[in-house]
């Protein structure tokens, strides 16, 4: 017979940790200028004529500084709007996203432009964070924690405690935990008038 007052277990809220906003944007900055000298050189490779390899910073200049533009806004905006949140979650990738897609509209310097590469860089990015942030599946946490957190992580990852258990599934059917024979007694006096006393395992 189920528990008709289940035990209710509150989930610990993780403790939030400040971010370095300023050197999250520093190392976006460069990610971002490196992928757009990569681009850039693409670019020049792919020219008509011979324009030198100089011309991946004269002619494609604005592509790296574009993309640089684009890595530091997006780490910048996304530490900064933790750190104001005060949460560590997908919303904070969103606002990022949605502030590198619009500097990235701004090269078109229209409106509908910057808001609609806004909007599509939250949806790809926000997207991309729900279903784990990585290509290669969910990351596992276990991977950034010492040898003692690891080792409490897998305690708590494969052991969940007695009262979670009673309060998903209830009293009865094996799961028996403390008090369960006295307040199984006092539902059947309850609901049927009949008092059963424990077996004794003693004589008198």
């Amino acid at each position: 017979m189920a528990n008709p007052r289940p035990i209710t277990v509150q989930p610990e809220e993780p403790h939030f940790q400040q971010r370095n906003a300023i050197k999250s944007g520093v190392r976006g900055g460069l990610a971002g200028g490196t992928a757009g000298l990569f681009i850039a050189a693409v670019q020049n490779s792919l020219a008509k004529r011979n324009v030198g390899s100089w011309a991946v910073f004269t002619k494609h200049g604005n592509t790296i500084a574009t993309y640089a533009v684009m890595g530091t806004t997006f780490k910048f905006t996304t530490d900064a709007a933790a750190n104001l949140r005060e949460k560590d979650d997908t919303l904070n990738t969103t606002i990022g996203a949605f502030f590198a897609g619009a500097t990235l509209g701004l090269r078109a310097g229209r409106i509908p432009r910057i808001l609609g590469f806004g909007a599509l860089f939250s949806v790809v990015f926000t997207a991309f964070e729900y279903t784990g942030g990585s290509l290669r599946g969910g990351q596992n946490r276990a991977n950034d924690l010492d040898e003692y957190e690891r080792k409490e992580f897998m305690r708590l990852n494969r052991r969940r405690p007695m009262e979670e258990t009673v309060a998903e599934l209830g009293e009865g059917r094996g799961i028996r935990p403390p008090g369960y024979e006295e307040r199984r007694r006092e539902r059947l006096k309850e609901k049927f008038g009949v008092e059963i006393n424990p077996v004794k395992a003693t004589a008198d």
